[in-house]
């Protein structure tokens, strides 16, 4: 007979996603993460497997999260272009609001891990595709609707957009002067003209 679980492990696996996503992985200790998780480590691994796939864990289930919230924040509004920039300015607010700026999981982990992991690699380089195709999607729609003009090339400006989104993630983990994140975000949102 197969013992039941004596714990949520979708609860547990959220914790042990704060932690790495606070302090990054090698920072995170086993010990640490049974505390945050409120397991024993014979737990842990029985339910988790290894640090390392506890972070693959952690990983998969923040980039379907984080992929599900981009795609409702801009599909809830009409204009594409408002849609966008609610997005990069949330991105901004979100930063100056929080007490310490924690970035973006995924990225977090495509410039801790990536370099040097290609499992992790693949992983952050796959959400990036991801997002890059609800991005093109968003902008498809607004040529469709005659928002956005028919010559715009979406794919490209998807891609642009992507890449300014992950830098500005990883700009506002220094918390630039405000004036220069806004001013940066509306630069970017030229690329929709």
């Amino acid at each position: 007979m197969v013992r039941q679980r004596e714990f949520d492990e979708d609860a547990a696996l959220n914790a042990a996603m704060q932690l790495f996503w606070e302090k990054g992985y090698e920072a995170a200790s086993l010990t640490e993460l049974t505390a945050r998780m409120g397991i024993q480590r014979p737990s842990m691994y029985a339910a988790f497997g290894s640090k390392q796939e506890l972070f693959e864990a952690a990983l998969r289930k923040y980039t379907q999260a984080h992929a599900a919230r981009i795609r409702a924040k801009l599909h809830n509004h009409a204009s594409v272009k408002e849609a966008f920039r609610a997005l990069f300015e949330d991105i901004v607010a979100d930063e100056y609001e929080r007490s310490q700026s924690r970035g973006c999981f995924s990225i977090n982990t495509m410039v801790e891990l990536a370099p040097h992991d290609e499992k992790f690699e693949i992983l952050t380089r796959e959400h990036q595709l991801y997002l890059s195709v609800i991005f093109q999607e968003t902008i498809e729609r607004g040529i469709r609707s005659g928002e956005l003009d028919s010559a715009l090339q979406a794919r490209g400006v998807a891609q642009a957009l992507l890449v300014s989104l992950i830098g500005l993630t990883v700009m506002m983990k220094s918390r630039p002067d405000r004036l220069f994140a806004d001013n940066t975000v509306e630069t970017l949102l030229t690329l929709l003209r």
